[in-house]
């Protein structure tokens, strides 16, 4: 084997544990030329001697993190703890990936994200800005976090699905598809968020909830136990639906002051005059606090 870089006697001026590295071949795919200085590891098990990978100005690596494959880190960026970056991934910025967290096919973490505890974040995702991935999450296809939103828990996120503002999503859900959370959005439990359902604002979501279609949930809404919420349906202002619901609508209907809800003889919701499909199960709370 060939090696690629060796570690120098210069030490990082913040932790005198961590030297920096310098390239004794060229990394054409990255531009870096014999002789070129690098950022700080531990120790040479720490950056793979094989592959093209590398860490850049003043990026550190060190703990029993790994960086192999292509993967590239530069900036002020962190990995450390048993963290490992491969295949053609990049962490930049003031990024961290620390814990168990992986980081592998093309994926992109910047800005201030942190992806620790035993998040994976592949394929094309990237996280970015402040954002926070951590638990068991797994960020993946197309998806983007970020902003300042936090995923979290076993939360899968991926497809083209985007996650960001202050929004947070945690538990055993999933957001996939053209789904959007943002804004204050609170999602919990087994929530399901998907096709090119929107749920934001202050919306809370919570239990085992199923949103899809074009439906959009925002305002203060309150959707929980095992309500489904789908095709162009619209919940908004502080409208609760809980229990056993299946909320539709072929139009969109704003809820406002003077709102009520009720049953009527078949077992259809009616809000507000209109009609929104059929009831599941007979238990169904809907509750309108204006």
């Amino acid at each position: 084997m060939t090696l690629k870089y060796e570690i120098t006697g210069i030490p990082h001026p913040e932790n005198p544990k961590l030297f920096r590295i310098r390239a004794v071949r060229d990394i054409l795919s990255i531009g870096v030329k014999a002789g070129d200085l690098g950022g700080y590891i531990e120790k040479e098990s720490t950056l793979s001697q094989e592959g093209d990978c590398w860490i850049s100005d003043d990026a550190r690596v060190y703990g029993n993190a790994r960086i192999f494959g292509n993967a590239h880190i530069f900036g002020n960026a962190k990995i450390y703890d048993n963290a490992q970056v491969h295949n053609t991934g990049w962490v930049y910025g003031e990024a961290q990936v620390c814990g168990a967290a992986l980081v592998f096919d093309n994926a992109q973490i910047y800005g201030e994200a942190q992806v620790c505890g035993a998040a994976l974040v592949f394929d094309n995702a990237q996280i970015y800005g402040n954002a926070r991935v951590f638990g068991r999450a797994y960020i993946f296809a197309d998806a983007r976090v970020y902003g300042n939103a936090k995923v979290h828990g076993k939360v899968r996120t991926f497809g083209n699905a985007q996650v960001f503002g202050n929004a947070q999503v945690f538990g055993n859900g999933r957001v996939f598809d053209n789904a959007q959370v943002y804004g204050d959005a609170n999602i919990t439990g087994e929530v399901s968020i998907h096709n090119s359902a929107r749920v934001f604002e202050n919306a809370r979501i919570s239990g085992d909830i199923w949103i899809y279609g074009e439906a959009q949930v925002f305002g203060a809404a309150h959707v929980c136990d095992a309500a489904r919420v789908c095709n162009n349906a619209i919940l908004n202002e502080n409208m609760q639906i809980s229990g056993w619901a299946y909320i539709s609508s072929t139009d969109q209907i704003y809820y406002s002051e003077g709102v009520t809800a009720f049953f009527n003889k078949n077992k259809k919701l009616v809000i507000n005059g209109g009609v929104l499909s059929n009831i599941e199960h007979h238990k169904m709370l809907a509750r309108l606090k204006l």
